[in-house]
């Protein structure tokens, strides 16, 4: 936890995991791998931007931003963490 890639990937993902259980009670409307997904994009996204810290390259830097934009993209779109149903 040394970096703004770190704490801002551990931020969503720990978001995902409370969105994982408090939809897994009562009837299942989303699918285990939309959350595999997600997390596998925060993975990346983390990983990324670390080799772009290590590698002073900013070419990664926009990679890693673009990917977490784009996970929370699929976040807010697929899984829809702030509809009432």
């Amino acid at each position: 936890m040394e970096t703004a890639y770190d704490w801002s990937t551990m931020i969503v993902f720990a978001g995902l995991i409370v969105l994982f259980l408090q939809r897994s009670q009562g009837e299942a409307r989303d699918h285990l791998w939309q959350y595999l997904v997600a997390s596998i994009g925060c993975a990346v996204t983390n990983y990324i931007g670390n080799e772009a810290i290590k590698l002073a390259n900013t070419t990664y830097h926009l990679g890693a931003i673009a990917l977490g934009i784009a996970t929370l993209a699929f976040i807010w779109i697929v899984l829809r963490p702030f509809q009432d149903e």
